[in-house]
């Protein structure tokens, strides 16, 4: 009995199947270009690979010929559950739900807190329960593990009328990566999650930092929408509100959004938005880049330490935290007043596990991130239950 994981992005598609929630997906697929003149369309299994340019004019013919491929291999004799990411729950949502017309509704609802991303969920959604009308559908939402931040740490200082009419608040994302990585951290410390406390830094071209009290989310980088926070690959993150008011006044909105969301973050300090290049660059742009990342990271653990009784681990994790040498041991320098130190060594000579010295009073783990093994989990869990 396996498990169907859907990833639905705005003119893309990824997909993986689990036959068991504890080991490595046995199908990995994906689609690219989704209504342009050529799709690309890869599957991986365990003997063979599948690369063909395909046509498609949108999610529902980019699903079909996904499933085809899929029905020819043998690998969807067994699917009883499929789970889908969605990016934004609201606060309607804490926990993965089984999909029926109510949550579909919900998920419109808050279409516009995520108009860039609720819809495609939703395309996914819909095609494949048109495709599969007796199997489980359960949708996993980014926010959900936030839902546990308390008030004060959610709430911006705005007129209260904000957030009662239109929730205007802080919500979060990445939420499955950073559960999926806490639950990890949890069993190499040896330690019950409830009883665990961390931070979690997911560094990727889309980054967020997490407050991990007891196994749940206190407080987040990410905010109403995936801009605030951390210095990203095309995304701005911190940056004081009277600037985007400054700039209001020449650009338009949609100008400005572009801007923020597209041509900011590492592209617009050098022109880059993959670490690999800006690290092998060694120019001053790249140098001051760096910096500028590592010490909006710096900033974040800092604040969150604060909010911790006490910190088990320092977790880092997605492409820059899983593979960047270089970035962990910066993140790390001179922090060793608040019992942080990392060892060169075993930062230089590990993909998982523990790179501290012997002696640092908090552990520093690396620990590659898996959402679609966390979706298929919760999604298991659920019809399960």
């Amino acid at each position: 009995m396996s498990i169907l994981v859907i990833n639905s992005g705005s003119s893309s598609l990824k997909i993986k199947i689990f036959s068991d929630v504890n080991k490595p997906a046995i199908v990995h697929g994906s689609l690219e270009k989704i209504g342009e003149e050529q799709s690309v369309l890869s599957c991986q299994f365990s003997q063979k690979t599948i690369n063909k340019k395909i046509t498609c004019a949108d999610h529902y013919e980019g699903l079909e010929q996904f499933f085809s491929i899929l029905k020819q291999n043998d690998a969807l004799l067994d699917i009883i559950a499929i789970g889908h990411r969605v990016v934004h729950g609201g606060e309607d949502f804490s926990q993965p739900v089984k999909i029926d017309d109510n949550v579909i509704s919900v998920i419109e609802k808050n279409i516009p807190l995520a108009p860039l991303h609720n819809p495609e969920n939703l395309k996914g959604i819909q095609a494949t329960m048109q495709m599969f009308p007796s199997v489980a559908q359960v949708a996993v939402f980014d926010t959900a593990f936030h839902q546990t931040m308390p008030e004060y740490a959610y709430r911006y200082a705005v007129p209260n009328s904000f957030y009662e009419q239109q929730k205007i608040r802080r919500y979060g994302f990445h939420g499955s990566s950073h559960q999926y990585v806490s639950k990890e951290a949890a069993r190499i410390l040896q330690k019950p999650i409830a009883q665990t406390s961390l931070i979690t830094l997911h560094l990727g071209n889309g980054a967020s930092a997490t407050a991990i009290k007891n196994g749940k989310s206190i407080d987040t980088s990410m905010g109403m929408t995936p801009l605030e926070g951390l210095i990203m690959g095309t995304r701005c993150g911190d940056i004081d509100p009277g600037v985007l008011l400054f700039l209001l006044q020449t650009h338009t909105h949609d100008k400005l959004d572009k801007i923020l969301n597209k041509k900011s973050g590492l592209l617009g300090l050098c022109q880059r938005n993959d670490m690999r290049d800006i690290e092998s660059q060694d120019t001053r742009e790249s140098q001051r880049a760096i910096k500028m990342v590592v010490h909006r990271v710096q900033k974040y653990i800092g604040s969150y330490y604060a909010q911790l009784p006490e910190l088990d681990a320092i977790v880092f994790t997605a492409g820059i935290g899983e593979n960047s040498i270089l970035i962990r041991e910066l993140c790390c320098a001179n922090l060793a007043h608040l019992g942080i130190e990392l060892c060169s060594d075993k930062n230089g000579n590990t993909s998982y596990g523990e790179i501290q010295k012997s002696h640092s009073k908090v552990k520093i783990l690396v620990i590659p991130t898996n959402e679609e093994m966390e979706i298929a989990r919760q999604t298991h869990n659920l019809i399960n239950a």
